[in-house]
C-alpha cells in the first residue's frame, strides 16, 4: 500500500469493479424478504447538485447496510424528464441564441429538447456513479420511457371511466411567463405589502389590492351576520368608471374584519370569488388573459399588462373620486415557483382528477401506520395535507412531457379519452375528425406512479416480488407534491402502499445556516468536492452532525476534516497489513478489550441504522476507528506485533465492514490491496459483522 490514499487513483476502478461483480443487480429469491428503495429521479437535463448527493449519501448508506445483511437489495435508478423546468431551461438556452419557443413547430421543439435532455442524462447518471451510488442499473428508467408511458396512460384513463378525472372549467394559478397553470401545491407564496384601495361602490365602500379587476365583478358579497349590511343585501351597487349595477349578496364566507366587511366578488381572479360565485350562480368574467393583458374592458385598457392597467385604472378613479382612502397592507400572494413572479389567478379549462376518495384512502394508510412516515413532524403535516387537498388541476400548457391521450371531436364537440393510441372515430357521433389536446401532463402525474410504474414496466416478475418497495427517502419539501401522490395512485392502481416507510432529508445549508443558493454565492458542488477531497469524504460530510431529517450545516472545512478520516482508516490499514496474516495465538487483556468495545459499537452502529439514525452511526464508527482502535489499541500492540496480528486482522476485517456504508471506496480500496486477508472477495458483498 502506498504511503498516502489518492481518491483519484482508485474511485473510478472500484466502481467498475462493483458493476462487474454483479453485485448492484439483486436476484430474486421466493421466500426472502428482499430491501427495496425505487431513487427519487434526478432531473436529466442537469448536473447533480449537493441536495442531490444528500440523497444519494443517505439512501447509499441504506442500501449498502441492507446488502451486507444479505438480503436481496434493489436500489433502482432513474431520470426525470421534469415537465416545465426542462422547458424552462430549454427556453433560456435558446433565449441567448436569440430564439424563442415559438419559433419552432411542436415536434421539432420536442425532438430539440429530447436531444438536448439525452446528452445530459447520461452525464447526470455518471455523476451519481462518481458519486459511488450503488444502485442497479440494469433497471435504469427514464420518466419518457414507453413503458412508462404506457402504463401512465392506463391509469390516466382508468380514473377517467371511473369518473375521478374531468374537464371543467375552473380558477387556476397561471403563470403568464412560462405560459402555463400550476396546481395548487405547486404555488409558493410570499409576504409583501400593497396598497389596499377603498372604492366607492354607490350604497357600500368595497376595499380591493387589485382594482384593475373591477370590469370582471359580478356581485359585492356582505356577511349575513353583519348588522351593518343587513338592509343592503338584495339591493345594487355599481361599479366605478363602467357605472354597471351589480347585486349585493350575502355569504358566510366573507371576512367580517377584512376592509369594510364588504367583498367585490370577481370569480374570474379570485378562489374565494369564484367559490361564491359557483355557490350563487354568478357569472365569470375575464379581463386578464392568459398572457397577463387586459381583455373584456373599456377600450382604453384592452392590451396592457396588468400592472400598468391597475396604474391607469388607479389615475381614473382618483379623477372621478372614487377612491376614499388608502391603506398599506401586508398579505401573503402566490408566485410562480420556477421565476418567482406573481402569478395569476385565472379561469381556464383544465383536466382534473378528484382527490377525495384518494385523499381518503391515503390519510388512512398513514395514519395506521401501514405507510410510516418515520418523523413524527412530516406525520402530522402529511396528514393536515391529506385533509385539505383540492382537486388537482394535472394538465400543463407545455410541448415537454406526456401528452395527454385525449381527443375532441370538432362535429359533437365531446372528448375521448384513450389508453394512448389515437381513436379511428369518435364513439359519440361516429365522426372522423378528432384533435388531439395539445397539453402535457403534469410531471408529478407520472412521477407519482413511479414505485409501481418502474417495476411493472420490468415485468410481473419483478412487480410481485419487490412491490411494495421498503423505503421511500427524499426532501421533505416534496413532500405534498410527491410523495402523498404516490402514495394515493399507489393504492389506487395496487390496492397496496407503494412503500412501508417514509424517511425525509433535510436540506444542506452553508456554515452560517443560510439557504445554498447561486444568488448567494455560497453554493457548494459535489462534483468539485469529489475531485477535490474523494467522494466518500463529500458523502459522510452530509450525513455527519444532524438527523438525516433535518437540515444540515456543510462548508468545505466539513469535507476536509472527513477526508483527513479517509486518510486515517488508510493508515490503520497500512500498519495492519504490513505484517503477514497472523496465526492464532493466545489474547490479552488488550485483545479482550478491543474485541469486547468492537462487539458493542457493531450493536450500536446496527441498531441506529435499523432507526435510521444514520450521523448516529457514522460518530459511533468514528470515534471507535479513530480513538479505541487507532489511538488506544494500536499503540499497545507495537510492542506484541506477532501476538496480537490475528486480532488486528480481524478487528480491522470487522471495522472495514462497518466504516463501508459510509465510505465505501476508500474500505473497498484497502480490502482489495489485501482481499486473500478477509472473508469476502469484495467488501461490497461481505457479511454485515454480528
Amino acid at each position: 500500500m502506498d504511503k498516502a490514499y489518492n481518491h483519484l487513483e482508485f474511485e473510478k476502478k472500484i466502481y467498475s469493479l462493483w458493476e462487474n461483480s454483479g453485485a448492484l443487480t439483486p436476484k430474486i429469491k421466493r421466500g426472502v424478504k428482499p430491501f427495496t428503495i425505487i431513487m427519487p429521479p434526478p432531473n436529466a437535463s442537469d448536473n447533480l447538485h449537493i441536495g442531490h448527493a444528500r440523497f444519494v449519501a443517505v439512501e447509499d448508506v441504506i442500501i449498502r447496510y441492507h446488502r451486507m445483511l444479505g438480503e436481496p437489495t434493489l436500489w433502482l435508478p432513474g431520470a426525470d424528464h421534469a415537465g416545465i423546468e426542462t422547458q424552462f431551461v430549454f427556453e433560456k438556452k435558446l433565449k441567448k441564441e436569440g430564439k424563442s419557443r415559438f419559433d419552432y413547430p411542436r415536434e421539432t421543439l420536442y425532438q430539440m429538447i429530447w436531444e438536448y435532455v439525452q446528452g445530459n442524462k447520461s452525464n447526470m447518471e455518471n455523476q451519481l456513479r462518481v458519486l459511488g451510488a450503488s444502485c442497479d442499473w440494469s433497471r435504469n428508467f427514464f420518466t419518457l420511457d414507453p413503458r412508462i408511458v404506457k402504463i401512465v396512460y392506463k391509469t390516466f384513463k382508468k380514473l377517467y371511466d371511473e369518473g375521478l378525472v374531468y374537464r371543467g372549467e375552473r380558477i387556476v394559478n397561471y403563470c403568464p411567463r412560462c405560459g402555463t397553470a400550476f396546481s395548487q401545491l405547486e404555488v409558493e407564496s410570499k409576504e409583501q405589502d400593497d396598497n389596499l384601495y377603498y372604492l366607492d361602490y354607490g350604497p357600500v365602500t368595497i376595499a380591493t389590492a387589485r382594482p384593475e379587476t373591477i370590469f370582471a365583478d359580478v356581485a359585492v358579497a356582505v356577511n349575513p351576520k353583519d348588522e351593518k349590511y343587513k338592509k343592503l343585501i338584495g339591493k345594487t351597487a355599481f361599479i366605478p368608471i363602467v357605472k354597471r349595477e351589480i347585486p349585493i349578496i350575502a355569504d358566510g364566507l366573507v371576512d367580517i374584519a377584512f376592509g369594510t366587511g364588504a367583498l367585490k366578488i370577481t370569480p374570474g381572479h379570485d378562489a374565494l370569488d369564484f367559490e361564491i360565485g359557483q355557490k350563487h350562480n354568478l357569472t365569470t368574467i375575464s379581463v386578464i388573459d392568459e398572457a397577463g393583458k387586459m381583455v373584456n374592458t373599456p377600450e382604453k385598457y384592452i392590451g396592457m399588462k396588468a400592472d400598468v392597467a391597475r396604474a391607469e385604472v388607479i389615475n381614473d378613479l382618483t379623477v372621478l373620486g372614487k377612491i376614499k382612502k388608502t391603506e398599506t397592507i401586508h398579505h401573503v400572494v402566490g408566485i410562480c415557483y420556477r421565476d418567482k413572479g406573481l402569478l395569476e389567478p385565472v379561469v381556464s379549462k383544465q383536466w382534473f382528477i378528484e382527490v377525495k376518495s384518494l385523499a381518503k384512502a391515503a390519510l388512512k394508510a398513514v395514519s395506521s401506520q401501514e405507510v410510516k412516515i418515520t418523523s413524527p413532524r412530516f406525520n402530522k403535516i402529511a396528514k393536515h395535507w391529506l385533509k385539505n387537498l383540492r382537486d388537482w388541476n394535472i394538465s400543463r400548457q407545455i410541448v415537454w412531457g406526456i401528452r395527454i391521450p385525449a381527443w375532441r371531436c370538432d362535429s359533437c364537440l365531446e372528448w375521448v379519452v384513450t389508453d394512448g393510441k389515437e381513436p379511428a372515430k369518435c364513439p359519440h357521433c361516429s365522426s372522423q375528425k378528432l384533435t388531439q389536446d395539445p397539453d402535457t401532463f403534469d410531471t408529478w402525474f407520472s412521477s407519482g406512479q413511479w414505485p409501481y410504474a418502474t417495476l411493472k414496466a420490468i415485468g410481473k416478475e419483478d412487480f410481485e416480488y419487490f412491490y411494495p418497495t421498503s423505503l421511500m427517502e427524499t426532501a421533505y419539501d416534496i413532500l405534498p407534491f410527491w410523495v402523498l401522490r404516490m402514495i394515493m395512485l399507489g393504492y389506487y392502481e395496487t390496492g397496496q402502499p407503494p412503500f412501508h416507510e417514509v424517511l425525509f432529508h433535510g436540506l444542506v445549508r452553508d456554515k452560517e445556516g443560510q439557504k445554498i443558493s447561486k444568488s448567494k454565492g455560497n453554493v457548494i458542488d459535489p462534483l468539485v468536492m469529489t475531485q477535490k477531497y474523494g467522494a466518500d469524504a463529500v458523502r459522510m460530510s452530509l450525513i455527519w452532525g444532524a438527523l438525516v431529517e433535518n437540515d444540515i450545516a456543510l462548508s468545505e472545512e466539513n469535507i476536509r476534516g472527513q477526508r483527513n478520516f479517509a486518510n486515517k482508516i488508510w493508515n490503520i490499514a497500512r500498519f495492519v497489513l504490513m505484517e503477514p496474516k497472523g496465526k492464532r495465538a493466545k489474547r490479552n487483556n488488550d485483545d479482550k478489550w478491543v474485541l469486547l468495545e468492537l462487539s458493542k459499537t457493531i450493536k450500536t452502529i446496527t441498531k441506529l441504522l435499523g432507526k435510521y439514525r444514520l450521523n448516529e452511526a457514522a460518530e459511533e464508527i468514528y470515534d471507535f476507528t479513530w480513538h479505541k482502535l487507532a489511538d488506544i489499541y494500536l499503540e499497545k500492540t507495537k510492542n506484541r506485533r506477532v501476538e496480537a496480528q490475528p486480532t488486528l486482522d480481524y478487528v480491522l476485517q470487522e471495522t472495514l465492514k462497518l466504516l463501508h456504508p459510509f465510505m465505501p471506496f476508500v474500505t473497498e480500496a484497502v480490502w482489495q490491496s489485501a482481499k486473500d486477508r478477509f472473508d469476502s472477495p469484495v467488501l461490497i458483498s461481505a457479511a454485515w459483522p454480528k
